[in-house]
Formats: structure tokens, C-alpha cells, sequence
């Protein structure tokens, strides 16, 4: 007689078995080798924040890697956003550690003293420095256990102190902004009676549901919408601030009632507030930025003058790249005047598909905000951004994506109705004839207005210098009436030297120029050049972060793909290798981008002399480990004319990696055995479709990518078209339909809470199913807690470990006995 076994016995077995299945086991962290253990741990370089006027620089330290205990607090995500609900503060911002003062006439340094205790394990959480208009202090918010604080910095004395007992709301990213005068801060603070946050329901009310009805309303693929009431309820706790006025004694002066605050800023004369705030409905399928908001105009006492719209729900903006919504959008204040609320409408409907001669208007009124507003010009091209002079100076650039067209017109907003005139009409790809950007300073009430010289009479303009020799960063005085420049200085081998500001009165001509300085071999430092002698004098000294990898070797390289397109990357090989010493294991790491003439595309995108941080994120930290390392090489997907760069996206993406391994191997660095490719996002989806179309590479390694267009139907990366309009396309570029002529190993990481649009972590489980089920060679590892870029020490520790053990496993075999013809594999 068969004994029965029990039905809770079965079950149990097979529950166990699943949790002892490879497939689905908990691995724990691990570490790489302790070359690539030592730069992640490697000591960080400060950031540095000059003053408005350019007196003092502002060091603020940069802390190591949190601990993934610090991503594991509770998150809330919310609209598109990502909020540690008991702080009300973004959850993933980057912070610093520490604050120190440095002099420029005398490069004396400062500590800051009245700052918390904190240490490696408990480290402190500064976000958000402004310095005043007048440079006499820095405002900073400091995070806490239960909220954040609004804290000062004293210049003069060194000092910092908690400005006032209250708490900060900075959930829209709102940090406490200067009054002109600098007086006092605006802030968003928690409502005291807010109350406890809203409960989840332990039982639903009822279904979700949405309706429509051919009213067309697409969108690209956003993370982190709402999903039910309770996500409203949240989103109305959590977003809740009221506007308040900080004085710099420590009193609070409440201005505005509380509300779904936005953003707030002061006018420049300090008697009016701009506010936006949001309110219902909301909507499950786009982020709180198209939320129905409304733009008031207030005065300091909180009441409102003046309304500038009240925007409703924006869910059907076109997807065609230039699309925008109808309505006023982008309002701000004219930065040289005393109010003036300045706002441009499109006249096209917003949609970039519409033929139209005329796409944007850009208007002004000034307080009282009284009568019809002025209108200050009118284009021919989508709005880009306005940069303010004076009364008879502002600049106005826009641009056209299908063409890659840009402008800039010289207008005179104090003279509405003048004609414009055009300065720069252009190819904004076309690097090497780019003629730079207008110069700013920040004038008595801290807004950036345009640095002029020549008494008015001429812009200062700094570029990146683009040539075919790399990036050679410049600064020009340009003269408005003869259209001509006259060259101030431009950076030399064997250093880039990138121009920051200018030292001085606004009014006498250009002589000091505040730099930051580097080369190969010497870390970035900041400089004081003398544009008369040519003097330098050095301000900071920051040493150089991974000494024991100084010598390694770097070439801008360039090569030709078979269509004629010229290619280039950065090539990196460990530090005493030799061509004699033979081939080296090889990685390429890249990302595509796209162009609209192949001239653009053979651009050099580099400099030669730039000094490269290795760090976790960076390819080249693989040279410790005795890896060479083509860095961005070029792997552009050029539609010239009416062609859309796509349709040819499998076969321009072949032809410039069979070039870059063709250089490669004619240079003596690599043997075509032994070359993976991998790549991050965009790259990671380079890396899947190089390995189901070619054979030129032994392995891969694909992180946070997203496989299969399908799911992105409403357009991805520079692809505008649905999947309806280009079914083949999306078909054709998916790796996921195409995984099973993926036959070479690749290696897939994701963060398990990716929060970027589009690249769900189901594109990684999705695709590792795909060639599972084919029985193709994979690997997934899924890291917890981490969304788009990792941040976490233990993440990244690992990340480095898996990817140190796929290139071991895949790559250090011995060079083929035979060679491989040079062709490689065509695409398919």
C-alpha cells in the first residue's frame, strides 16, 4: 500500500526548490579585485562655485559612495518623482559633505566652522548652495533625519548657522532663492498642520479606470506615474508647501497659503513674486510637469495681481520632436529690469508637423501688468532661451530639430515693435564653425545678464573651439555692429584650459580670467590667467586621484567607415604597454548618436589633452586591470535630406564598429578574439544589436538598456515616428526580435527601480528570457534598489565584480592560432 504523502508536504518541496534554484537564488554582494576596489574608494576632488564676483571660490566637498542601506530608505514615487517622504527632499539628489572657502586674490583657504559632526558612517547631507547677489554669504540646505533646514554661510567670518527652525519642502526641487537685495530667502516650507501622511486602503474603494474616446493623446514611456487615488492623495501631501520669507535674523514671515507649489522667484526689484502651482486633474499617464497649473504674479504681502494663465491638463502634446503646449510656457522674469514677466506662445498650435511660417512669440508685461502684452519677436523656429542685456540688447536663440538649424537674433526689448536682427543662422551639428556662447555675469540682484566690452558695443563669447585637432576651448570679443571677433584666448596644447569668468568691472576692458586647468597627466585646477602677459597663477592644487595609473597611454585615433564617414575615438592602453608586448584584451565602449549630414558626424567630439578621472563609471578604469579600451568611438547614424537615420540604423551601427575593429587590430592593440563591446542605456542597446548582427565581437555587456521597442511604441532616443507609422524599423532595431542571432555571451545589468523613461527593468528579465529560451549564453543581475545610474557602494563594487569576471571569462583566452579575415561579419 502506497503511503499518502501529504499536500502541504508537496508544496513545501517545491517551494524550497525554487528557492534553491540558480535561476532564482539571492546572491550576496561581491567585490572585484582590489585594483578596481581601490578607485571606487579613491579620494574624490572637490567641486568648486565661484562668487558673483568672482572674489571667493566656494569648495565643496564630495562624499564617497553611499551605502545601499541609504537607498534602501523608503522612497516615495510619485508623478515622475522620487521623494523621501519623511524629509519631503528628493531621494536620490546628490549632496556634499563639507564646505570650505578659498580667496582669489591670495588662494587663502578657509574652513568653515559651526557646520554638524559627521563622519564616514554618518556623513552630512549639504545640497543647494546659492550665493547671495551681494557675495557676502552662501545660503545651503542641510538634510536631517526628519527634515531639512534652510542653513547660512557668513563669508567675512567663515561661519555657518541654521537659519531658522523650520522645514523645508523640497519635493519640486525648490531650494530657498536670494532675495535681490539680499536681505532674505524665499522657501517653500512644510505646513505645521499638515497633518500625517495619507494611509494606504487596506481595502480598494474599487477600480481603476480610464477612459477615451479619438481624442489622440500620445506619450512616451514615463516611470513612476500615478496609479489610484491614495498616489493622488500622496502626491497632494507630499507636494503641499507654503511660500515663506526667510530673514536673514531667523524670523519666518509666511507670504502665500499653502498650495501644490512648483516653483517661485522673486522680481528683480524684490516686490513681486512669480508662482506656479499645480492643481486637479491629474493624470495616470504623464509626469507633474503637464500637470494643470496656474502662473501668478504676486506681491510680497501674498496677494495676487496679476494671473498669467491657468494651463490645463497636458496630456496631447505631439511627440514630434519641437511639439510643444499651447498657452504661455517658459515664464520667468527679465533679469535687467525691475518686473517684467516675459513668456513665449506658440503660434503653430505647438505641433512641430504643422507647416507654418511663423512657430513662436515671445511676450512681455511689466508691473502693473496692466493693458495688452507687448510682443518682442517672432520666429521662425521653436524658442530655445532668451539671454537678457539691457534695454536695447537681448538675445533670442531658437531651433529647428528636423533641420538641426539654430538662431540667434539681437532684439531691444525696451523697444517692442524694432525689427530683430540675426547674428548667428546655423547648423547647430557643425562644431568647428560654432561661433560660442554669449558670456553672462550676475548683476547687483543676482540675475545673469550678458557680459559686454567696448562699452556696451561687443558680446564676449566663449566656445568649445572644435577642431579636427580636438576641443580647443576659446574666448572671443565680438563686435555687434561689424559682426566681427577679436580672439582673447584660446587653450593650447598640451593642456585644455576652459574659460569660466571673467575678473573685473563690468565696465573696463578683459584682462583677468578665472580658468580651470588640466592635461593627461595633470588633475582639473583653477587658475587665474593674465589675457595681457599670458600669466598664470594657480588657486587650488588638487592632487591627482589614481597616481599609480598616471602613465597610461592615451591617442585620439581616427579611421574611415566604408561609406566614407571619418570616425574617431579615444584609445587607452595600460600604463608600459608596448605594441611589441603584442595584443591586449579589448573593450569598446560606446553609445550611438545621430546626425543629419555625415560631415557633422566626422566631427572630433574630444580633446587629446583633457585629464580622465577613472573612476566606477568611467570605461577606462578597466586599464587596471590590464584591459585596452577604445573610449566613444564614434558610431554615428547619419539621415541626410529627407532619410531618417534609422531606417540604415543596423547597418551604419556594423559598418563604424567593423572600422573601429579594424583599427584596432591594425594598430597592434587588439586581436579580433578578444574585443567585447558594452555600453550604458542607448549603448546598452548598441551592444545587443552588435552582437545579433555581426560577429565581431566575443562578448558583450549590456547595462540598464531597453531591448524591445515595442514597448517604447510612442518613439525612443531620436526616433520620432510611432511603431504604427514604422513598424520595420522598430522591428528591425529591437534586439529582442532579433535574440535568437544573438550567439555570442553577453552579460545584462539593471537597477531593479530604473526610473528612466523607456528602460524598464522588465527590458533586461524580458530579454534574458528571450535567450534563455533560445539557449543563447547570458547573465542577468539585477541590482536592488538602484534606478538609471547606479550610486550605491555595494552596487557598484559588484557591477565592477560581474563585469570583471564576463571580460576574464570571455576575454583573456589566448590570441587565435589563426587570423580571422578582416572583413568580419556583414551586417544582417
Amino acid at each position: 500500500m502506497t503511503e499518502r504523502i501529504p499536500v502541504s508536504a508537496v508544496l513545501l518541496a517545491a517551494f524550497l526548490a525554487l528557492q534553491a534554484s540558480p535561476a532564482s537564488a539571492q546572491a550576496t554582494y561581491q567585490t572585484p579585485s582590489p585594483a578596481l576596489t581601490a578607485i571606487v574608494d579613491a579620494p574624490t576632488t572637490p567641486e568648486a562655485m565661484p562668487s558673483p564676483q568672482g572674489d571667493w571660490l566656494l569648495l565643496l566637498e564630495v562624499p564617497a559612495l553611499p551605502g545601499i542601506a541609504e537607498l534602501a530608505e523608503p522612497e516615495l514615487r510619485l508623478a515622475g518623482l522620487r521623494v523621501r517622504g519623511r524629509t519631503f527632499a528628493p531621494s536620490r539628489a546628490f549632496t556634499f559633505t563639507g564646505l570650505r572657502l578659498l580667496r582669489v586674490s591670495d588662494a587663502g583657504e578657509r574652513a568653515v566652522a559651526g557646520l554638524p559632526p559627521s563622519d564616514v558612517a554618518k556623513p552630512l547631507r549639504i545640497a543647494n548652495p546659492r550665493w547671495s547677489p551681494d557675495g557676502a554669504k552662501v545660503a545651503f540646505t542641510l538634510e536631517r533625519e526628519d527634515r531639512v533646514e534652510p542653513w547660512l554661510l557668513d563669508v567675512a567670518s567663515a561661519t555657518a548657522r541654521r537659519l531658522a527652525d523650520v522645514r523645508l519642502n523640497l519635493a519640486a526641487f525648490n531650494a530657498p532663492s536670494w532675495l535681490p537685495d539680499s536681505s532674505g530667502l524665499l522657501a517653500a516650507l512644510v505646513p505645521a498642520d499638515l497633518g500625517a501622511a495619507p494611509e494606504p486602503p487596506l481595502v480598494p474603494a474599487g477600480p481603476v479606470i480610464e477612459e477615451t474616446a479619438g481624442r489622440t493623446a500620445p506619450g512616451r514611456t514615463w516611470q513612476d506615474l500615478l496609479a489610484n487615488p491614495h498616489d493622488e492623495a500622496m502626491f497632494e501631501h507630499v507636494f503641499t508647501a507654503a511660500l515663506g520669507l526667510l530673514h536673514l535674523d531667523g524670523r519666518v514671515e509666511p507670504l502665500a497659503p499653502p498650495s501644490l507649489l512648483w516653483s517661485f522667484s522673486p522680481s528683480p526689484d524684490g516686490r513681486y513674486l512669480l508662482v506656479e502651482s499645480l492643481h486637479r486633474p491629474f493624470s495616470y499617464r504623464v509626469p507633474a510637469f503637464r500637470f494643470p497649473r496656474t502662473v501668478d504674479v504676486l506681491e510680497r504681502t501674498g496677494r495676487t495681481v496679476h494671473r498669467v494663465a491657468d494651463l490645463p491638463l497636458q496630456e496631447a502634446v505631439p511627440i514630434t520632436f519641437g511639439s510643444v503646449p499651447t498657452g504661455p510656457r517658459s515664464v520667468h522674469w527679465r533679469a535687467d529690469t525691475a518686473a517684467t514677466v516675459v513668456w513665449v506662445e506658440a503660434l503653430d498650435g505647438g505641433d512641430a508637423k504643422v507647416e507654418a511660417a511663423e512657430r513662436d512669440r515671445l511676450f512681455a508685461s511689466a508691473a502693473p501688468f496692466a493693458g495688452e502684452p507687448a510682443a518682442l519677436a517672432t520666429l521662425d523656429l521653436r524658442l530655445r532661451g532668451v539671454t537678457w542685456g539691457n534695454d536695447g540688447l537681448a538675445l533670442v536663440t531658437s531651433s529647428w530639430w528636423q533641420t538641426r538649424r539654430e538662431k540667434v537674433l539681437k532684439i531691444a526689448p525696451g523697444a517692442p515693435g524694432t525689427e530683430a536682427s540675426v547674428l548667428f543662422d546655423r547648423q547647430y551639428e557643425d562644431r568647428y564653425n560654432d561661433p560660442g556662447n554669449p558670456l553672462v555675469r550676475w548683476n547687483d540682484v543676482g540675475r545673469p545678464v550678458l557680459r559686454t566690452a567696448d562699452s556696451g558695443r561687443a558680446l564676449v563669447l566663449l566656445g568649445s573651439g572644435a577642431a579636427p585637432e580636438g576641443d580647443r576651448p576659446f574666448l572671443d570679443v565680438y563686435d555687434l555692429a561689424s559682426g566681427r571677433g577679436e580672439r582673447l584666448f584660446r587653450s593650447a596644447a598640451p593642456h585644455y584650459e576652459q574659460p569660466l569668468k571673467l575678473l573685473g568691472p563690468e565696465d573696463a576692458d578683459p584682462k583677468l580670467l578665472l580658468v580651470r586647468r588640466e592635461s593627461v597627466t595633470d588633475p582639473p585646477n583653477y587658475f587665474v590667467r593674465d589675457l595681457e602677459t599670458g600669466e598664470l597663477r594657480q588657486l587650488t592644487h588638487f592632487s591627482h586621484p589614481t597616481p599609480h595609473l598616471a602613465g597610461f597611454g592615451k591617442e585620439l585615433i581616427r579611421y574611415q567607415r566604408n561609406d566614407g564617414v571619418e570616425l574617431t575615438g579615444t584609445l587607452y592602453t595600460p600604463p608600459g604597454w608596448k605594441p611589441a608586448d603584442g595584443p591586449l584584451p579589448t573593450l569598446l565602449w560606446a553609445y550611438p548618436n545621430e546626425f543629419k549630414s555625415a560631415d557633422a558626424a566626422s566631427q572630433v567630439r574630444d580633446s587629446p589633452y583633457r585629464f580622465d578621472r577613472i573612476n566606477h563609471w568611467s570605461s577606462l578604469i578597466w586599464l587596471a586591470v590590464g584591459y585596452a579600451v577604445l573610449d566613444d568611438p564614434a558610431m554615428p547614424i547619419v539621415g541626410e535630406g529627407d532619410a531618417e537615420p534609422n531606417d540604415t540604423y543596423v547597418q551604419q551601427l556594423i559598418a563604424s564598429a567593423q572600422a573601429a575593429v579594424d583599427e584596432l587590430v591594425r594598430r597592434g592593440v587588439a586581436d579580433r578574439q578578444r574585443i567585447a563591446a558594452g555600453g550604458h542605456s542607448y549603448g546598452a542597446f548598441m551592444t545587443a544589436n552588435l552582437l545579433a548582427h555581426s560577429d565581431l565581437f566575443a562578448a558583450g555587456i549590456a547595462r540598464s538598456g531597453a531591448y524591445n521597442r515595442t514597448l517604447t511604441p510612442f518613439g525612443f532616443q531620436a526616433e520620432e515616428r510611432t511603431f504604427w507609422e514604422a513598424p520595420e524599423v522598430y522591428f528591425a532595431m529591437s534586439p529582442f526580435q532579433n535574440a535568437d542571432k544573438i550567439d555570442e555571451p553577453i552579460l545584462l545589468i539593471h537597477g531593479q527601480a530604473d526610473n528612466n523613461s523607456g528602460t524598464f527593468t522588465v527590458q533586461s528579465e524580458r530579454m534574458y528570457a528571450a535567450l534563455k529560451g533560445l539557449g543563447g549564453t547570458a547573465r542577468l543581475v539585477l541590482l536592488p534598489h538602484e534606478s538609471h545610474g547606479y550610486r550605491a557602494r555595494e552596487s557598484v563594487l559588484h557591477m565592477l565584480f560581474e563585469q570583471e569576471q564576463w571580460l576574464e571569462r570571455w576575454l583573456k583566452r589566448e590570441p587565435a592560432s589563426e587570423p580571422v579575415p578582416s572583413s568580419g561579419s556583414a551586417p544582417e
